[in-house]
């Protein structure tokens, strides 16, 4: 019996157990008081009650644990159904990447790279068939059990048709298949080593800049000057923003820049309005107006003629007459929002420095955290502005042009022959011709400027394909210009095999052929084996050494590695479109902005109206406020479209990841599984905000 003394007392500690079922209750259950160890020195009739109380608390948690387990299961079978639905809505829509070719040699291009792919992917599909009826008739091996001499020693007379067919299908992949694919794997592994020594040497070369504290220091009586106020070194800058149809951030790039610290009567901006909508033209001018009257030096330029994009638009800018005035000229797109002191901070380098022909600046993007494909993007810019364009800055003074939030001398633009429409990557193809007339550059990786990433799969899409085909486009054209230049044979040597074989051309061959093409087709043909150092260990090394810029985004790793994988897709097809000059290699879209850093200021703008009443030049308010009002509903109704070479891949990718397992590559099976994951999602349009 227990003592009256314990009645109502509880020697064990209180545990408060919140169902979240709301069937259940508050249940109170005790923790083991020090009776529940002493089983020698407890009564035995004790002992029996406190045996009851702990099977009652063991069952209240086994009852909690299978609750939790049962909504977990719903939760999993609720994201397979909302999964299942979502792809029934893609499907029904009929939204393809097919959908925006414009001509028949686009559509001859892609449909033909596609087909390709469609062939490895069903051949796939009837190797694993075959390979799983082998399987279960007791053909059991891989690559390292394969004993060829027990095959030839079988006699010829096999059990069934099937033992023959499998058996001279085994010997002709060993001797005719297994070969040639051990070859190519093997060169692009080679290639793969080149590409991450290159990376590795670059990560060095920022922690030596880091470690002794490396950067473009001004001369001090030019900084001196600025701070004096002294017009004597306050020369003539042109600004330029070239844009096109971006009513969605225009305003805070022409605020931005009629807000630098500098002389107005020195500096003049230029609005290079391509825009072929109506409203968006009467926006902008509006904007311009406004900035005039507040005392800005700012004009408005529009093209009737509006030929080679960008290049067209900057090279038509740069033939005004008044150019000759001035020495210097910053280049801002419509998304960017440089600081007040960015002038200031910038064209000091240019003052007794007659070689220096371009100051470019680091990019900050203002929704780097709006969604997972901005993240991963924020990883792969952090690291080529903090690790390639510093380390080529400080050690040879070249590097690309970022094609805006750089000042140019404008004296080196001209002697470079000016802005060509030759290419679609106009900032690159200019760089390297000044880089070749002599010109040095500066990286100011301390200078940021703020802009905003592609949101959508579908805009940063294009805007890689763009960024892939061009180079290769420039390539063809600047070769012979490259080994004809007056320049030292070590540049020659890093413009052609750094700057455009390594980085431009073999890092996308060989990431989506090595790893969407070569890897899974070992899985059928395991005579020919990629070892796992290649499959998963330099990968992630390279992955954690792109990563190191954005420290923030480690959790992000290994979604970081099979996206660049799953992006290989698009930067080969747009490589192979630009060395080729095929048709698709010279599309140029503009890439999809949301103004999230000026969200919701056109609209106070028209609530606000101008702030200074001008007869004849007061913009139609209530019109541009209701379309603002139509827009944002239209902004509602978004769609998705089905990428036809990604969700192949995704296919061929899984099949390999179930073939794997008949030779129980643990690895292996892996990586296929979850880059062929990450192909679904991708080629579903699951990542990255929907489009309009």
């Amino acid at each position: 019996m227990v003592p009256w003394w314990a009645k109502g007392s509880h020697k064990g500690t209180s545990v408060v157990v919140k169902m979240e079922n709301p069937n259940w209750s508050m249940v109170e259950l005790e923790a083991p008081s020090e009776e529940d160890f002493l089983i020698g020195s407890t009564p035995t009739g004790s002992r029996e009650k406190l045996r009851g109380k702990n099977a009652k608390q063991l069952t209240w948690v086994l009852l909690l644990k299978a609750h939790r387990a049962a909504g977990c299961l719903t939760s999993i079978t609720s994201t397979f159904l909302s999964f299942g639905s979502t792809v029934r809505r893609r499907v029904a829509s009929g939204r393809t990447d097919d959908n925006d070719i414009e001509t028949d040699e686009n559509k001859a291009v892609k449909t033909g790279f596609y087909n390709c792919i469609k062939v490895f992917l069903w051949l796939s599909l009837l190797l694993f068939c075959f390979e799983v009826a082998a399987y279960f008739k007791g053909w059991h091996f891989g690559a390292p059990n394969l004993q060829l001499q027990y095959i030839l020693s079988v006699p010829l007379g096999f059990k069934d048709l099937f033992d023959w067919l499998y058996t001279h299908w085994v010997l002709i992949r060993v001797g005719y298949l297994a070969p040639p694919l051990q070859f190519l794997a093997n060169v692009c592994i080679v290639l793969f080593l080149i590409q991450s020594m290159d990376r590795l040497i670059l990560c060095l070369g920022c922690f030596w800049i880091r470690l002794k504290k490396i950067k473009p220091i001004p001369k001090h009586e030019a900084v001196a000057d600025l701070e004096s106020g002294e017009d004597s070194f306050f020369p003539m800058v042109l600004i330029q923003i070239p844009m096109c149809n971006e009513k969605e951030v225009y305003q805070q790039s022409i605020a931005a820049v009629c807000s630098l610290d500098w002389p107005k009567s020195r500096i003049l901006i230029q609005v290079l309005d391509d825009s072929d909508d109506p409203m968006t033209q009467l926006l902008i001018k509006q904007e311009v107006h406004k900035w005039q009257q507040e005392g800005a030096h700012i004009v408005y330029r529009h093209r009737v003629l509006r030929d080679g994009y960008k290049a067209g638009n900057l090279k038509s800018a740069m033939s005004c007459s008044y150019v000759k005035d001035y020495e210097f000229v910053a280049i801002f797109d419509a998304d960017f929002q440089p600081s007040p002191d960015f002038l200031k901070r910038t064209v000091p380098h240019f003052k007794d420095n007659e070689d220096l022909g371009l100051v470019q600046t680091r990019w900050s993007f203002v929704n780097k955290d709006e969604n997972l494909l901005t993240r991963l993007q924020n990883i792969n810019l952090s690291f080529h502005f903090e690790v390639e364009q510093q380390v080529n800055g400080v050690f040879i003074n070249f590097f690309g042009f970022n094609g805006t939030a750089g000042v140019w001398r404008i004296k080196a633009l001209e002697e470079s022959g000016g802005w060509l429409e030759r290419t679609t990557v106009e900032d690159m193809d200019i760089a390297v011709r000044a880089h070749l007339r002599g010109w040095k550059f500066i990286f100011l990786n301390d200078v940021e400027c703020q802009c905003e990433l592609p949101e959508s799969y579908e805009a940063y899409r294009k805007q890689q394909h763009r960024w892939h085909s061009g180079p290769m486009q420039l390539f063809r054209l600047c070769l012979p210009d490259i080994i004809r230049a007056k320049i030292s044979v070590w540049k020659k040597f890093s413009m052609i095999f750094l700057f455009f074989l390594l980085r431009k051309l073999i890092l996308p061959f060989y990431s989506f052929t090595l790893f969407c093409i070569i890897l899974p087709m070992t899985m059928f043909v395991p005579e020919a084996e990629l070892p796992a150092w290649v499959v998963c260990y330099i990968p992630a090394i390279m992955s954690f050494l792109n990563i190191l810029p954005a420290p923030k985004s480690f959790p992000f790793i290994v979604p970081y590695l099979l996206f660049e994988n799953t992006m290989s897709v698009t930067k080969f097809n747009a490589m192979v479109s630009g060395l080729f000059q095929l048709g698709s290699s010279y599309e140029w879209v503009v890439t999809k902005k949301f103004g999230r850093s000026s969200e919701g200021d056109l609209v106070s703008l028209v609530e606000k109206g101008p702030k200074h009443q001008r007869v004849g030049s007061e913009p139609n308010l209530d019109k541009i406020q209701a379309d603002l009002k139509q827009e944002q509903k239209t902004r509602k109704t978004k769609h998705n479209r089905i990428y036809t070479k990604e969700l192949a891949l995704a296919f061929l990718l899984l099949t390999a990841s179930a073939r794997s397992l008949l030779s129980v590559q643990g690895i292996h099976f892996y990586f296929l599984l979850f880059q062929g994951i990450s192909f679904l999602l991708v080629g579903l349009d699951l990542i990255g905000e929907q489009v309009l």
